[in-house]
């Protein structure tokens, strides 16, 4: 089930879009997941519906390492990126990110103020700081364009979009804000070694701070999504068994996590859920950590990908 806009409290700036009539669907350059406002029950929204399958993760994970190999780097016990040599030293030099801000609009709905993009920046800031990432704006722009605002992911649509405005280089996080077709939170590419037009993030545009999306509205879908961007995965990613998100100190999760779920267990292994971690599904009053891993992770995956 999908939640419509009233259910998740969201005004009529934030109808959901269908599809127009023969709209054709583009295969992205990057990989990519989905983030939806949907549901599995009352209560239960899905930030997410389309999870990287185990192989994809698997090659996805080589890839990184060879990357890494290519630089002369790997990785160490904890996931730190250090010369490939021994004692070769933490390899990363915190960055600080530009970010090119993309407004889209249909010329009266979809609209966000700058005091919310500011706000945005600062969310972010505050949700990656301890991670060695800190985010600078470097650009805002508006655009009126239906068709963009009421955005389908793999149309036509956002090709074009993304051709059209994307800037700056690798290193660059470009946020693309509208209204999401079928009840979406947002989507993002995962880095890789051939970043292209359609590498950034994009969120709905009710859900930065202050928006309309009830439980949704404190800026962590964008936190969300750019922990993809940076090379996060899910903390339920693989369930209780397998390699999970390759992250070693995110307890496994069976499954995502709805609300704020105090004390959920879902696997056997060691340690309760996750919950309130920024890689899981709950509201975003409910998130609030990145685990050592997860910094470990993002650090190796941008020294390999966008340093």
């Amino acid at each position: 089930m999908v939640l419509g806009a009233a259910a998740l409290g969201l005004g009529p700036s934030s109808a959901l879009a269908q599809p127009m009539a023969g709209e054709a669907t583009v295969a992205a350059d990057c990989a990519t997941h989905t983030d939806a406002v949907g549901g599995r029950g009352t209560g239960h929204v899905d930030r997410d519906t389309n999870s990287v399958a185990p192989a994809k993760a698997a090659a996805m994970e080589a890839e990184l390492s060879r990357v890494l190999a290519a630089k002369g780097l790997a990785r160490d016990s904890a996931g730190t990126v250090v010369k490939a040599k021994p004692g070769g030293g933490t390899q990363f030099a915190s960055p600080t990110v530009s970010v090119y801000w993309h407004v889209i609009t249909d010329g009266t709905n979809g609209k966000v103020s700058p005091t919310q993009i500011g706000k945005q920046i600062s969310v972010l800031d505050a949700a990656y700081a301890a991670s060695g990432f800190d985010f600078a704006l470097a650009g805002t722009d508006t655009t009126v364009n239906s068709q963009w605002y009421n955005l389908r992911q793999g149309s036509r649509a956002e090709k074009q979009m993304k051709t059209q405005l994307r800037k700056g280089g690798d290193a660059a996080l470009n946020i693309y804000s509208a209204n999401l077709s079928g009840g979406l939170l947002g989507w993002a590419t995962f880095p890789t070694s051939n970043i292209g037009s359609m590498d950034g993030v994009v969120i709905l545009d009710q859900s930065v701070p202050g928006g309309t999306a009830a439980n949704y509205n404190e800026g962590d879908t964008a936190t969300h999504e750019v922990g993809h961007w940076m090379g996060l995965y899910h903390t339920f990613q693989g369930g209780c068994t397998g390699s999970g998100d390759y992250v070693d100190d995110t307890p496994a999760e069976a499954s995502p996590a709805y609300q704020c779920p105090v004390g959920r267990d879902t696997c056997t292994a060691s340690g309760t859920d996750p919950i309130h971690n920024f890689m899981d599904y709950t509201y975003d009053s409910c998130m609030n950590t990145f685990t050592t891993g997860q910094t470990a992770r993002m650090q190796s995956s941008w020294t390999a990908y966008r340093a």
